[in-house]
């Protein structure tokens, strides 16, 4: 199962920071999306792009959880020349994050 079978995904970028949103299509989803989706986890996935630190916040009346990366665009969009790191292209990355057999389970 990949996280984008069960949650889609937002994106924004500011400088050299960019914030996601991944909301759960269904509420019952969202305690799964708190579990898995550690900051930890998420800078893990994206091992070599974001140099910073990455922060969480939980919004479970939205079913959505929020993360800010520091220093994940390479300078900021105006001097990245990396074209296809910016905000959009980081949630796709995201959500084809593959979930365990365990975490498929939690359907």
């Amino acid at each position: 199962m990949l996280l984008r079978d069960i949650a889609h995904a937002r994106t924004g970028d500011k400088g050299n920071r960019s914030t996601l949103s991944v909301i759960a299509y269904d509420a019952k989803h969202y305690p799964l999306l708190e579990k898995l989706l550690t900051p930890e986890r998420v800078k893990a996935h994206y091992q070599g792009i974001v140099q910073g630190s990455v922060e969480r916040y939980c919004l479970p009346h939205l079913g959505a959880l929020n993360f800010v990366m520091h220093s994940a665009l390479g300078g900021g969009v105006t001097r990245s020349l990396a074209l296809d790191a910016h905000g959009k292209c980081l949630a796709s990355g995201l959500l084809g994050m593959v979930l365990s057999e365990a975490d498929a389970a939690f359907r």
